[in-house]
């Protein structure tokens, strides 16, 4: 019986490791995801529009064209 035990243990340990990897690789993507929209949707206009107000608007020019091509490249590549 004790055999029994210490195999379904491990069955139920492996499992658990499976399952929860799962769910850690799942909420990665989604942070990453959501990192992403942060950045892009609230922190880069903040920064260009204090860049401008702070005199540098050739470097917030520079930026946002930069961005911009890189945005649409994105766009032209994933359809």
């Amino acid at each position: 019986m004790k055999g029994c035990e210490l195999m379904l243990t491990a069955l139920f340990i492996i499992m658990l490791i499976i399952v929860f990897g799962k769910i850690l690789i799942f909420a990665l993507k989604a942070a990453w995801g959501i990192g992403k929209i942060v950045l892009t949707v609230i922190f880069l206009p903040v920064i260009l529009i204090i860049m401008a107000i702070s005199g540098l608007l050739s470097v917030a020019f520079t930026l946002l064209v930069f961005v911009g091509i890189i945005s649409l490249i994105a766009g032209l590549i994933t359809g």
